[in-house]
This record gives C-alpha cells, sequence and structure tokens, in this order.
C-alpha cells in the first residue's frame, strides 16, 4: 500500500516516459561525448550488480543469522 505522499508524487510528476528517457540520453552523450558514453554505461551496469550482489549477500547472512540455533535455553 502506497503512502499519501508517495501517490501524490506519482500523481504530480508520474513515470519519465520515451521522450524524457530520449532528453536524459541526450544530455549524457552532449556531456560526455559518443567515446566516452559506451564504457560509462558499462561501469553503470557493473556497479549496479555488484550492488545487487551485495544486497543478496545481506539478505542472506541476515537469514542465516534469524535460522541458526542460538544455543541458548
Amino acid at each position: 500500500m502506497m503512502s499519501m505522499f508517495t501517490q501524490c508524487m506519482v500523481l504530480a510528476f508520474g513515470f519519465p516516459g520515451l521522450p524524457e528517457l530520449m532528453v536524459v540520453l541526450l544530455i549524457a552523450l552532449v556531456l560526455f561525448g559518443g567515446a566516452k558514453l559506451p564504457s560509462l554505461m558499462r561501469n553503470l551496469g557493473r556497479s549496479a550488480n555488484e550492488f545487487k550482489r551485495g544486497m543478496a549477500e545481506t539478505t542472506d547472512d541476515e537469514e542465516d543469522e534469524t535460522h541458526s540455533p542460538s544455543g541458548k535455553a
């Protein structure tokens, strides 16, 4: 269930569509140039994957701690 603030934000701004994404891509192209853009996107993808792996490891560690016997009776 979304909070009232989140509902208002979605109604006010909506979600970015194709025109907005094209503007962002154009700005990135102008700022970084065509030669550096592929390596920038590749590094961004690697960073996102590393973040996801780190979050998965943290979740796995927390589950192990909650399901392991504590030794106290």
